[in-house]
C-alpha cells in the first residue's frame, strides 16, 4: 500500500515510531489495523443497537440451541 499523508501526520508518525523503537512503516501498519478494528466495532455496535430496539429477544438457550 502506498499512501500520502499530511506533513503533520508524517511528523506525528515519526515521533511515535521513534518512541516505540519501530520503523515508521510498522507503526503505520499497526495504527491502520487499530483504526480498522475501531471502524468494525462501530459497525457491530450499530447493528446491535438496531437489534436491541426491535423489542424482539430470544433466550440464550434458543440462540445456542441448548
Amino acid at each position: 500500500i502506498n499512501i500520502s499523508v499530511s506533513k503533520d501526520i508524517e511528523r506525528a508518525l515519526a515521533k511515535i515510531a521513534l518512541r516505540d523503537n519501530v520503523p515508521q512503516a510498522t507503526k503505520a501498519a499497526h495504527l491502520l489495523a487499530q483504526a480498522i478494528e475501531t471502524e468494525e466495532d462501530a459497525i457491530w455496535d450499530e447493528i446491535a443497537t438496531r437489534r436491541s430496539h426491535t423489542g424482539h429477544y430470544i433466550s440464550h438457550e434458543k440462540a445456542w440451541k441448548m
